[in-house]
């Protein structure tokens, strides 16, 4: 008997020794993996000596100084994870801001890192200065800029690095001309480049990743924007039904449903607009993450491992750009884009990103937490490394002409890349922690600024009708 019993576990020892399974790991232990690699990229990655988060690793790249937001955050969850020193934090804090602080600041076409309070889009990793003509960026500032005052809210010691961190942060959101940036008001202009007349065309409308902008412009007690920008956001909304999802303002890629929600709880709030169609944003986002899913299911695209298991479009890298042949048809994929689903736009090449799935875990945890756990089970170290989930992969991409700009073609698995990118990571690490702990949302629920902007552009329900009442 004990023979018989020996002869029918060997292969499936054989394949635990080839292959590590996470299927039977709980909900919490993966969870527990994945954010502790994620803030090691933003722990590891950026220099002690001035916090400046890398665009992507491990290829070579510049500073983002939307990764320095998410990554001023990811402190605070590291830190009330016990994955990190409350002093050691605190002293990474402080230097990131110190650079901030003291950065050149003038309208010069090189040797400065910002103007008006705002900064460029990339920075030289050693010397903190623009990269290349990048532009200056106001929905990055914004990304910097709410991480900056995650740090003013999180840091409230008494001791002489926490009240600095308090002091330069704040003067560092005080500082941002927000009023400036809006060469056609009330809109926000996206970018200024010094050497091509200023101001760019494009205004920030909605529905998009730009609701927290307009909040932290709306909200601010020095250089604000009128609360009127917050309607002429509105008035460009796309309200429509998805994939029978339930009709929602659309936006393709998810991370326009996260972004915002990483640090403010939408749970019960909502503006005039979404008030009138009887929701709030925190559904809207739940919408539009279900209806994504049901897009790979239904899978008009013909994409392998499209599914229940397998799905989230967002931007993200890619493998390649040009055509190739995908089940008898001429299929066009690309690099870095931003690839959705929507009533509004389908942008599609079979390339699935994991911070658009991990990205929702607060708004649909079963449908999100099932889809990660399975695509790191399919996908292996092809696609969970060091540093949690790389950024992007393509299985329908197996074409062993091509030349990947990054990562690598597996002839029978399809594309994988190779990098880390921090404006994907952190929203994977920020909405796990606000679905377990809810910590971030918490957090920011202190920030009178915050709170400001959402009550200026009509903002109610909620977490801050319940504030309200409490000041009465």
């Amino acid at each position: 008997m004990q023979r018989c019993i020996e002869m029918l576990l060997a292969p499936l020892v054989f394949l635990m020794l080839i292959k590590p399974s996470y299927a039977i790991e709980s909900d919490s232990a993966f969870l527990d993996d994945l954010q502790q690699r994620t803030f090691n990229f933003f722990w590891e990655t950026a220099p002690a000596e001035n916090g400046l988060t890398p665009d992507r690793y491990p290829s070579a790249s510049p500073c983002s100084i939307a990764a320095v937001g998410f990554g001023l955050t990811a402190y605070c969850v590291g830190v009330e994870r016990g994955w990190v020193e409350r002093d050691e934090a605190a002293e990474r804090t402080l230097a990131t801001l110190r650079f901030f602080r003291d950065a050149r600041q003038n309208e010069e076409t090189a040797g400065a890192s910002g103007h008006n309070g705002f900064f460029y889009h990339f920075l030289d990793m050693r010397t903190g200065e623009r990269w290349r003509n990048c532009e200056l960026s106001s929905i990055d500032t914004a990304l910097l800029m709410i991480g900056v005052l995650a740090s003013r809210e999180y840091f409230d010691g008494d001791n002489g690095t926490e009240r600095e961190i308090r002091e330069t942060a704040d003067a560092l959101y005080r500082n941002v001309r927000w009023d400036w940036m809006q060469p056609r008001p009330p809109l926000i202009a996206m970018g200024w480049k010094p050497e091509e007349g200023g101001f760019g065309r494009a205004d920030y409308r909605g529905y998009d990743e730009a609701m927290f902008l307009y909040v932290l412009a709306i909200g601010s007690p020095t250089h604000p924007v009128e609360p009127e920008a917050w309607e002429a956001f509105t008035k460009t909304y796309k309200w429509a039904d998805f994939q029978g999802q339930g009709e929602h303002v659309n936006f393709a890629p998810l991370f326009g449903h996260q972004y915002a929600a990483c640090w403010i709880d939408l749970r019960g709030v909502a503006d005039a607009y979404l008030r009138e169609k009887g929701i709030d944003y925190f559904e809207n986002s739940r919408r539009a993450t279900l209806a994504q899913r049901e897009y790979a299911i239904a899978n008009p695209g013909d994409w392998r491992d499209y599914g229940a298991d397998v799905w989230g479009l967002t931007a993200c890298d890619g493998p390649a750009n040009g055509e190739w042949s995908h089940n008898g048809q001429s299929r066009r994929f690309h690099t870095y884009m931003a690839r959705g689903a929507s009533a509004t736009a389908v942008i599609d090449d079979g390339t699935i990103a994991p911070t658009a799935t991990g990205g929702s875990i607060p708004f649909a945890p079963n449908e999100t937490i099932h889809a990660l756990k399975s695509m790191r089970e399919r996908y292996g170290d092809r696609l969970y490394g060091e540093y949690g989930f790389r950024d992007a992969f393509n299985p329908s991409f197996r074409f062993a002409d091509a030349r990947p700009q990054r990562g690598v073609i597996d002839p029978e698995h399809g594309w994988f890349d190779s990098d880390y990118l921090g404006i994907d990571q952190g929203p994977i690490l920020l909405m796990a922690e606000n679905h377990r702990s809810g910590f971030v949302w918490d957090l920011m629920k202190r920030s009178p600024y915050v709170r400001a902007g959402l009550e200026r552009a009509g903002f109610a329900g909620g977490w801050l009708d319940e504030g309200a009442k409490e000041r009465e």
